[in-house]
């Protein structure tokens, strides 16, 4: 657990799991009323690794904001994905794998969401260019 101060960072709560830990996590925020707001990545050059970050909040009386965070290799970038649970996390696991290339173990469908079918690149990696 990360501290934070929410008037900086926007978030209440900053958690670094391990891959595998991300859907009991995630599960146990959604079994607290927290909604998943977005998922994305961050490519960590160089120390050879991507980070993906999901958003949750809660909005039921008072506001609370989770940052779920975890790493994972660049070579073989993974995580599962919280799609079976959280229906919501579908196009954004998808939108994460289009731009870098994290594949969303046991995701349904990770077909391209925003590049063409046929596109063989990941634009949002820092050593992507056009």
């Amino acid at each position: 657990m990360l501290t934070v101060d929410y008037a900086r960072s926007g978030v209440h709560l900053d958690l670094q799991v391990e891959a595998g830990e991300i859907p009991a996590a995630a599960a146990l925020l959604d079994e607290q009323g927290f909604v998943l707001e977005s998922v994305t990545g961050v490519d960590w050059i160089k120390e050879n690794q991507f980070e993906v970050l999901y958003d949750f909040s809660r909005t039921d009386g008072q506001l609370c904001r989770v940052l779920l965070r975890c790493r994972t290799p660049r070579d073989n970038p993974s995580v599962p994905t919280l799609s079976q649970r959280i229906q919501g996390a579908n196009w954004h696991e998808r939108e994460t794998h289009d731009f870098f290339g994290i594949v969303f173990e046991g995701h349904p469908d990770l077909s391209p969401l925003l590049l063409p079918e046929d596109a063989d690149f990941h634009p949002l990696r820092k050593d992507f260019t056009a």
